[in-house]
């Protein structure tokens, strides 16, 4: 398994009248979750895009277990259980408050693309050779 553990701070931008963030906004931080973690494997979405891939979201769902509010540190962190074996790759997030509290739960699943073609492809060798290290021996005790 994969697990990587990035911070933001909530802006007041992202907040509603009732002075916790907007639901919608959970999407863009559980975005800032998966670009960091892949940054953290040595990985860019731009280097994927250079290589011709894309990867749309095609699925994604939250729960609200407690609001965060305007200035809190949230942590993110992004798990990748599987390592992905065809053109679908399914990312777990959690955020957390200052306190440990586990706010919001949530589940993104992407698509490998060719940019060219529109169709499903396989995870680029790269990528796969630096997330392949984390799967290995699983199942191991």
């Amino acid at each position: 398994m994969y697990e990587h553990i990035t911070t933001t701070r909530v802006r007041y931008a992202e907040t509603d009248k009732m002075n916790v963030v907007y639901h919608g906004n959970y999407a863009q931080y559980f975005e800032i979750g998966r670009t960091e973690a892949i940054r953290d494997l040595g990985y860019t979405y731009k280097d994927l895009e250079d290589e011709g891939v894309i990867m749309p979201v095609v699925e994604i769902s939250s729960k609200f277990l407690r609001p965060a509010h305007y200035d809190d540190l949230l942590t993110i962190k992004t798990m990748l259980k599987e390592l992905p074996t065809n053109h679908k790759m399914e990312f777990l997030h959690e955020i957390y408050n200052a306190q440990g509290k586990l706010l919001t739960v949530g589940r993104v699943v992407l698509y490998f693309i060719n940019a060219a073609t529109r169709e499903k492809t396989a995870m680029p060798k790269g990528w796969n050779e630096k997330l392949a290290v984390y799967f290995e021996n699983k199942g191991d005790s």
